[in-house]
């Protein structure tokens, strides 16, 4: 039975999608460049920001770093708030405290935000460790900031270890540390993406995750 559970943050336990979208919206803007959809910017949601800036505009590395400061003066006033807990997210976070388990945050989106984020909905207390990535743009990888949080909060036994996520990224990262995943259904990340990258259950709704944990 897994004791430790890991959660991404970006649709996982939050459906970011307006304000992530909005926020590289503004960042492109300043290069000219227009997104007549922007759910074409959902790919945004979940990866590291400089890789995807990078990746989906090659954009240079000093043209990611500024474009992800036009981002942020956007995310941090507007953006971030642009944001909601996903329904049955509250009830599935007070059934794991209840149970005694040792629940974490393990996201790529800078850990200042993460807490404000985790504050803002009032999620905070259901959390033992809040891990996220640097401001400078370090620690973005999933498999860093997994890494970061097990030595933080001391844990060794990884068997006993789940992490949930909706993307390919939080299933690879995961695996560097022989730890399983969760993969959920109803964020970002695709049923095949998830099944490839090697996912060990798939949950089509909260709900759903806590049968996989408590099994």
């Amino acid at each position: 039975m897994y004791q430790v559970i890991l959660f991404d943050l970006d649709g996982t336990l939050t459906d970011p999608g307006e304000g992530i979208t909005n926020s590289v919206a503004y960042a492109l803007n300043k290069y000219g460049i227009t997104v007549s959809d922007k759910k074409e910017l959902y790919r945004f949601i979940g990866p590291p920001l400089h890789e995807s800036f990078e990746e989906y505009y090659d954009f240079s590395q000093e043209k990611t770093m500024q474009a992800v400061a036009y981002y942020r003066e956007y995310f941090t006033q507007k953006g971030i708030y642009e944001n909601q807990v996903y329904d049955g997210i509250q009830d599935l976070l007070e059934s794991l405290k209840e149970a005694g388990k040792k629940v974490i945050l393990a996201t790529s989106k800078p850990e200042p935000f993460a807490k404000q984020i985790l504050e803002y909905f009032h999620l905070s207390d259901y959390f033992d460790f809040a891990a996220g990535s640097n401001m400078d743009g370090t620690r973005t990888r999933k498999a860093d900031v997994i890494g970061y949080a097990l030595e933080s909060c001391q844990i060794s036994e990884y068997s006993k270890v789940v992490m949930i996520g909706d993307r390919k990224h939080d299933v690879l990262g995961a695996a560097q540390f022989g730890i399983d995943t969760i993969g959920v259904l109803y964020g970002y990340g695709s049923e095949e993406e998830l099944k490839s990258a090697g996912a060990v259950y798939l949950a089509e709704r909260p709900e759903h995750i806590l049968q996989f944990i408590m099994k």
